[in-house]
């Protein structure tokens, strides 16, 4: 496929920014990710992600939910309950994420190295 008769005059058309913005929130992709494998809970998601405060986690699950991506079950019971989980179009993202993290997976040495050293460079400017 050609790329160059895709061209976007910003980046509110460019279908790789908007995927990226839908999954690309400060957080959203670990919480994406840990719902791959199935249902979770909100005080799952703080053990997973400790330095999330509970605010921070609640808007960008409200944010999935709000997108379709991930659904919210709540169980009416004392004390409440509530489940978090992929949608079915939620989902359709799974490929795209998993390919994320193998290539962060083969490229985070490199690139940790390269930003290391760009760093140092204009410490020693």
């Amino acid at each position: 496929m050609s790329r160059k008769n895709n061209i976007y005059p910003n980046k509110e058309g460019c279908p790789v920014e908007f995927t990226l913005d839908v999954i690309g929130g400060k957080w959203k992709g670990i919480l994406f990710y840990h719902m791959i494998d199935g249902k979770k809970r909100f005080n799952e998601f703080r053990k997973i992600c400790p330095s999330i405060t509970q605010r921070m986690l609640t808007l960008q699950l409200r944010e999935l939910e709000a997108d379709g991506i991930v659904h919210r079950e709540v169980y009416h019971q004392v004390p409440p309950k509530v489940e978090y989980s992929l949608t079915e179009f939620g989902r359709t993202l799974e490929p795209i994420v998993l390919q994320m993290k193998e290539w962060g997976d083969a490229n985070r040495e490199v690139l940790e190295a390269r930003r290391s050293n760009s760093l140092l460079k204009e410490q020693q400017k």
